[in-house]
């Protein structure tokens, strides 16, 4: 009896560990697949005025000027997060399932947490709460004007050489928003506009991953935004972009006299 129980075990950790190898095994090698295919080490680059250059122009292209006076954007991303960002009080509400934060990106303190609009009295929850908008703000956004961000303190710019022989521009964010240290490549049309970059970021494992920047809209305030990015077979989604610019007699009233 004791003999035919321990193999009805061993049958069963069997049949265990069979599914178990049947579920994983094709995912170990599909990421093995995707890791030596498209995992890149970051290129080394030359930094100096001509990144600046390319820089720059990457900028005239999008017309950062409109982008600059845009003070309002709304936008869905993946239509799982929905922002209403208000540009120039550097404030932005952030909606997902039955939370919204409102956040105060010039000082994290005053930021406020609610669940089905009724504020969470919770420190510690709000805290969470309040961080993972953050985290949420920070990598969304990044989707939504990354080519405006170039110039950003702590950003450094770097000439890279493609297999083409065609300039692109490599930018390293030394500081600021989630994952300070990620990189990515810029490749760009012959008048400067992106195509598409290349990321080495540390949320995710393999490293030089593209990224199209190609479905570009031209928003209420001049503002180019694009609205979607294809990554391996993966689609990113930038929905209902509104964008506008507060009126010059609002903009003077904030100004001291």
């Amino acid at each position: 009896m004791a003999k035919k129980k321990k193999t009805s075990i061993k049958k069963v950790l069997k049949i265990i560990i069979g599914a178990i190898v049947f579920l994983t095994l094709p995912s170990f090698l599909f990421f093995g697949f995707l890791y030596f295919k498209y995992n890149e080490e970051l290129p080394s680059g030359i930094s100096g005025e001509q990144a600046e250059i390319l820089a720059s122009k990457m900028l005239d292209a999008l017309d950062y000027e409109k982008y600059k006076a845009t003070d309002y954007i709304e936008f869905t991303f993946k239509k799982r997060h929905h922002y209403k960002w208000n540009k120039a009080k550097n404030t932005c509400e952030v909606y997902w399932k039955n939370y919204k934060v409102h956040l105060d990106l010039e000082n994290n303190a005053n930021s406020k947490a609610y669940q089905a609009e009724v504020e969470i009295s919770n420190t510690e929850e709000a805290k969470q709460l309040i961080q993972k908008a953050l985290d949420y703000f920070n990598n969304d956004t990044f989707w939504l004007v990354a080519p405006y961000k170039v110039f950003d303190p702590g950003t450094e710019r770097k000439i890279v050489k493609t297999e083409n022989h065609e300039d692109a521009l490599l930018v390293t964010y030394t500081s600021g928003g989630s994952t300070p240290g990620d990189s990515y490549l810029w490749k760009l049309n012959e008048k400067g506009k992106p195509i598409s970059f290349k990321l080495w970021t540390s949320i995710l494992p393999i490293d030089g991953i593209e990224a199209s920047w190609s479905d570009w809209t031209t928003t209420e305030t001049g503002a180019q935004l694009p609205t979607f990015h294809k990554m391996l077979f993966l689609g990113i989604e930038l929905d209902d972009i509104k964008t506008t610019q507060s009126p010059k007699s609002e903009i003077l009233e904030e100004i001291p006299q």
